[in-house]
């Protein structure tokens, strides 16, 4: 199974990257609970070969991309994805907004809340309903076209909004919720490997429905030894090429556990029997 792949043609990434939310406090806001701590995860996910970092201006909000730069800067080998176009008034609340002004302004204080000049791939949090899309992506190719940005993705969006987007800029990857028990975006992924575009799948081992995935283990069977969030990322490095997978965690064991995932190899067989079943009921995510 090929463990790497290219980001827009330029960027190489491991396909097994670290997404930075779960760092924050619950609900993914406000500081962590013990900030060393948080830096010390990140700092051995470099040395266990993670080199795909993911973080975002709402998680926190902003305290997310101060730790990520506090630990990582100066980025020696390691790729930082962020997100912008949107507004957390409270931990409950999440709201889109993708007017011009508003984008350039995050791209700013992202750059410098992480300690870069330019960001390896930016990514549109969620599409602002009341914003022309051709407004909001005008902004960001500005920034591209400035050296700000060297990479433009989406996130929770359809194909439909996908094609659209790339009818405006250029396009390299594509974040949705996605795992083995969650498969809403399968369109999504498959138009992804097609096109030769980038699918990062957050919530990658199914948001913590740990009884689903262990049922779905246990019923491929012949993994025994074999954890089951370790069997969840192996099959979604399987499910294409162009697939990332992010899981995040404060756990040093965890993390650990989830690197080791990529050297996890499923047969034919098992891989179409932990697609085949039934996904789990699971509520959507902001």
């Amino acid at each position: 199974m090929r463990t790497s792949l290219r980001l827009g043609g330029d960027v190489w990434i491991n396909r097994l990257g670290y997404g930075a939310m779960r760092l924050c406090g619950p609900q993914f806001w406000g500081e962590p609970a013990d900030r060393e701590h948080a830096i010390a995860v990140l700092r051995r996910a470099v040395e266990l070969g993670v080199d795909f970092f993911d973080t975002a201006e709402a998680y926190g909000p902003h305290t997310n991309e101060e730790i990520v730069g506090a630990a990582l800067r100066p980025y020696d080998h390691v790729v930082i994805a962020t997100k912008g176009g949107g507004v957390r008034p409270s931990p409950e609340e999440w709201e889109a907004l993708g007017k011009p002004g508003f984008i350039r302004q995050g791209v700013e204080t992202s750059l410098r809340r992480l300690g870069l000049e330019c960001l390896d791939l930016y990514q549109l949090h969620r599409v602002d309903p009341e914003v022309p899309l051709a407004e909001t992506l005008g902004a960001l190719d500005d920034l591209r076209q400035a050296g700000k940005i060297r990479h433009i993705g989406l996130s929770e969006v359809d194909v439909e909004t996908i094609e659209a987007a790339r009818k405006i800029v250029p396009v390299v990857a594509v974040q949705n919720r996605y795992s083995l028990v969650d498969r809403h975006w399968d369109d999504v992924v498959d138009y992804c490997q097609a096109e030769g575009m980038a699918f990062i799948a957050w919530s990658p081992t199914g948001g913590g429905n740990y009884r689903a995935l262990a049922e779905a283990v246990a019923r491929a069977g012949g993994l025994a030894g074999v954890g089951s969030t370790q069997v969840a990322l192996a099959w979604l490095l399987r499910r294409t090429s162009t697939t990332v997978a992010i899981p995040g965690t404060t756990s040093l064991q965890h993390l650990a556990e989830n690197v080791a995932a990529a050297d996890v190899s499923l047969t034919d067989e098992q891989y179409l029997q932990l697609t085949r079943l039934p996904q789990a009921s699971m509520s959507r995510q902001p």
